[in-house]
């Protein structure tokens, strides 16, 4: 099997998966805000999301000669029998990172891609990074490296700010429309057909009142008259299950509390991650299946019928998936080289993800002074923290 030895080797494959994890939820937000029903975009996603684990094991996973201590993934998957612990570890890993990220996608709908981001990836390194750290024999800097997590620390106070701010935002340009021009922008984007407008002539401009009225119409999630404390409740279930898979992760690959029998060959990344999509797509198939029919959130019924015949944006869901996948599996490599701790700094990812949702949303589009001054200083305090992050690498012997 391919194995990343080197530092560098392994600051790039987190810089490549911070790409990925960072523009995959940017491609669900836009299906979701073309009025795709998510249970429809999830159910395409979590295929592809299996497909790259499987993609990854058959190709790194099998490259190279098959030995005792490092068994490429055919041979080591045949013998679950002997490390059905470690297996346990990696699925569990993968049911709470299936709990989280099916919870954003609800979440992005109501405190936006930008804010969401933030909030989970800050959890995931303030609970996860710490977890990863004494997991790993405190193999990374703690000099550097814990700076770096107060620096995530900090964002998720700057993120809820920006937040809070967005929305005062948005409230006062709301208040300039009388409810007959709301209902009145609504019927009209209800009436007017595609083929009989541009695109551009059809879209008020981002940020103004009549865009978040045209969004609201066409989106798949409701959201006007809604709570935003839902969302945020949301956000924070989602970034407590993110900050577990990673820890769950590092025990099925490195057996720190000794599960295994003796003897028997710690679980290698691939076969780790194989197991570990699997349980993640199983547990996502069961969800969305039962939100079918038993939707959440006011969204409409719907069935599996109307799931495989509703191809519009499937091509979206399934480059989704894609990312997700290959970028989970990047962060995992480059961790089992320099310490998973020091791989966390992959939840630098709303950095990618605001990006993201400035140029294809609108997000911040016509908002106040304050909310800018917030957005950039969350912005800064995530640069520093991924550079932080990554200067504590370690190596792993």
């Amino acid at each position: 099997m391919y194995v990343v030895e080197s530092k560098g080797g392994a600051i790039a494959c987190m810089l490549l998966a911070l790409f990925f994890l960072g523009t995959w939820p940017a491609v669900m937000t836009l299906l979701e805000r073309r009025g795709r029903l998510p249970q429809h975009t999830y159910l395409d996603y979590s295929i592809t999301n299996l497909l790259a684990a499987v993609i990854i094991a058959f190709t790194f996973g099998e490259i190279g000669k098959s030995t005792h201590e490092a068994p490429n993934f055919l041979t080591q998957l045949s013998q679950l029998s002997d490390n059905w612990p470690s297996v346990m570890f990696a699925m569990a890993g993968g049911v709470v990172l299936s709990l989280g990220n099916l919870s954003t996608q609800y979440a992005w709908a109501f405190v936006g891609l930008s804010v969401t981001e933030v909030i989970t990836a800050s959890i995931t390194v303030v609970i996860g990074t710490t977890l990863n750290y004494f997991l790993d024999d405190k193999i990374n800097n703690a000099k550097i490296l814990f700076p770096g997590v107060g620096c995530f620390l900090i964002a998720v106070c700057l993120a809820s700010a920006v937040h809070s701010s967005n929305a005062a935002d948005n409230r006062a340009k709301l208040s300039c429309l009388s409810n007959d021009d709301k209902l009145r922008s609504v019927a009209t984007d209800i009436s007017t057909s595609r083929e009989a407008f541009p695109e551009k002539e059809r879209r008020a401009k981002f940020g103004t009142a009549g865009f978040l009225v045209e969004l609201e119409n066409r989106r798949a999630i409701k959201v006007f008259g809604k709570s935003t404390l839902i969302g945020l409740a949301i956000t924070f279930f989602a970034g407590i299950c993110f900050s577990l898979f990673s820890p769950a992760f590092n025990l099925a690959s490195n057996d720190q509390w000794h599960t295994l029998k003796k003897g028997v060959p710690k679980l290698v990344v691939y076969t780790a991650f194989f197991w570990f999509s699997v349980s993640c797509f199983v547990l996502a198939i069961i969800l969305n299946v039962t939100f079918l029919y038993h939707p959440v959130l006011d969204l409409p019924r719907s069935s599996l019928k109307a799931y495989i015949n509703d191809w519009n944006g499937r091509g979206w869901a399934f480059l989704a998936g894609l990312l997700c996948g290959f970028g989970n599996g990047l962060q995992f490599m480059g961790g089992q080289a320099a310490g998973y701790a020091a791989a966390d700094a992959v939840q630098a990812l709303p950095l990618v993800s605001t990006f993201w949702g400035i140029l294809l949303f609108g997000e911040y589009r016509k908002s106040s002074r304050r909310t800018y001054v917030f957005l950039v200083s969350m912005l800064l305090m995530f640069v520093a923290a991924v550079a932080v992050l990554m200067a504590s690498a370690g190596h792993r012997k």
